[in-house]
């Protein structure tokens, strides 16, 4: 239980994001081009959320000397969810204003939301299980970031051209480690636990296979997605090589 005088957390975490958002936006932003002004100020914010959280993630889970798939959240636990949830529900709003045809970012966010919510606010229970998962999600997160913007501005700048393909094959090769091979094993082990009864009288099952439904969703979003950056990766390289031999 939080004291009756504690602030709460989320509206805190939620300004900041939104100040972060704004001043991306309208002041570090400023002069780039409007098409990817909002992409850029997505990243300021997947920045200030990304490699805390993996850290904070991490603090939370090894404090807490209970910990398991179906353990009770302890309050540095939910501390980190709802700083997740701020991040996901301000970055799900700047999808639905600048790209609100982005079904599949929009759907992503809203599935998101609705574990870390049931987690936080309903069943209290299995942090564990989501902050790890969410520490497998965001460690790519710098490099991620990093490689989103130098993509955005590589037809316009020379060093942002450089970078986004001296990044490429590296962040590639760490996404299809974090979330190609860790993410499955870690969703096996918990659904397992759970599928056996581990949680039966914790998590209501129907919650646990919607979270396991979410998240072998991403997953398999993810390894598509990075797939095709590879793929064409390879017929990039592949070009460049063809070139020189000529």
């Amino acid at each position: 239980m939080e004291s009756p005088l504690s602030i709460p957390k989320f509206p805190l975490f939620f300004s900041m994001y939104f100040l972060i958002y704004l001043l991306a936006y309208f002041i570090v932003f400023r002069n780039w081009s409007p098409k990817i002004r909002p992409e850029a100020s997505s990243c300021s914010i997947s920045i200030f959320h990304g490699t805390p959280a993996v850290f904070l993630a991490l603090h939370a889970i090894v404090s807490d000397p209970n910990r398991g798939f179906a353990s009770p959240n302890t309050k540095t636990q939910a501390l980190v969810l709802d700083y997740s949830i701020a991040y996901f529900l301000m970055d799900l709003l700047h999808y639905i204003v600048f790209y609100p045809r982005d079904v599949l970012f929009i759907g992503h966010h809203l599935a998101t939301l609705f574990v870390f919510l049931t987690c936080r606010h309903v069943v209290f229970h299995g942090a564990f299980s989501i902050l790890s998962l969410l520490i497998l999600a965001e460690v790519t997160s710098a490099c991620q970031n990093a490689w989103t913007l130098a993509s955005a501005r590589r037809h316009d700048s020379e060093f942002a051209a450089k970078l986004y393909d001296f990044l490429s094959p590296y962040f590639y090769a760490f996404y299809i480690v974090s979330r190609a091979f860790l993410g499955p094993y870690f969703v096996y082990q918990m659904g397992a636990y759970y599928v056996n009864g581990g949680a039966d009288t914790l998590i209501p099952k129907w919650i646990w296979i919607s979270w396991l439904v979410v998240v072998l969703m991403a997953i398999s979003v993810s390894i598509l997605w990075v797939s095709n950056l590879c793929l064409v990766l390879y017929q990039e390289s592949k070009s460049k090589l063809e070139k020189k031999i000529t």
